[in-house]
């Protein structure tokens, strides 16, 4: 497993306090996907399958513009039905508005010299304001994005 710009290995973490009378914290691992991961889940890639099998009780995350490219990859309605089906067990968050603030700084500065997307600019910018790494391959997309900590999560195959 790769990762970019410092961090933790395996994803962030989030404390929860406990409900009253309980004295300890529960942690959570909350690792974030972005679309091309999802996208290597979705077609049953080996590596990408064992790479989630390999690890026990995190929480899988996907920011919600990542839903809705794979929505777009949908050809019918049977592909869609399949895709929210297969993300069901998934938490979808959405940037907040200071995302969105620094999504429009970041992307009014990046958007002629370095040809970032819309998309990524958003998905990045939710990862930042999460303070957790983002699980990618678009490492190159994501680099205009200051802050912003990318994690490639196992080996691909070249070709």
């Amino acid at each position: 497993m790769e990762e970019s710009g410092g961090g933790s290995r395996f994803g962030g973490l989030c404390a929860q306090t406990a409900p009253a009378g309980v004295q300890a914290q529960i942690l959570l691992i909350v690792i974030l996907l972005d679309t091309d991961v999802m996208v290597d889940l979705l077609r049953g890639y080996p590596p990408a399958v064992a790479w989630v099998q390999s690890l026990r009780t995190e929480h899988f995350t996907l920011p919600g513009y990542v839903v809705l490219e794979l929505l777009q990859g949908c050809s019918n309605q049977k592909e869609t039905d399949h895709l929210l089906n297969a993300i069901a067990k998934y938490r979808v968050i959405w940037p907040t508005a200071r995302d969105y603030s620094r999504a429009l700084a970041d992307f009014a500065v990046a958007r002629l010299k370095q040809k970032i997307g819309i998309l990524d600019v958003l998905i990045g910018e939710c990862a930042v304001g999460l303070n957790l790494p983002l699980h990618t391959f678009n490492v190159k997309h994501f680099a205009p994005i200051p802050g912003l900590r990318t994690v490639q999560p196992y080996a691909k195959k070249t070709r």
